[in-house]
């Protein structure tokens, strides 16, 4: 029996890919913003591929903003680039 495979489509490109493939951003019930490499972080999620043209394309439009309904504070934004460049997502 196949097993389906969660697709989940990036706010930067707007490509859908795998699940397991995307950076998951998360906003906890509790308002706080954190990066969520396993998927299984309790709250709201936004998915960004892992690469950095991506991530310029989602600033520019103001994606996540529009995902979360509210301001993304800027190290999100610094640690999300720092994980691309390090290549861990």
């Amino acid at each position: 029996m196949n097993k389906k495979i969660p697709v989940r489509q990036c706010v930067g490109c707007r490509e859908k890919r795998e699940k397991r493939e995307l950076i998951r951003v998360v906003r906890s019930p509790e308002g706080e913003f954190s990066l969520d490499f396993r998927g299984k972080a309790n709250g709201r999620g936004a998915y960004l591929c892992p690469n950095e043209d991506c991530l310029k394309k989602a600033i520019k439009s103001r994606a996540l903003e529009r995902a979360f309904q509210q301001q993304i504070p800027q190290e999100i934004y610094l640690r999300l680039e720092e994980e691309m460049r390090r290549g861990d997502g």
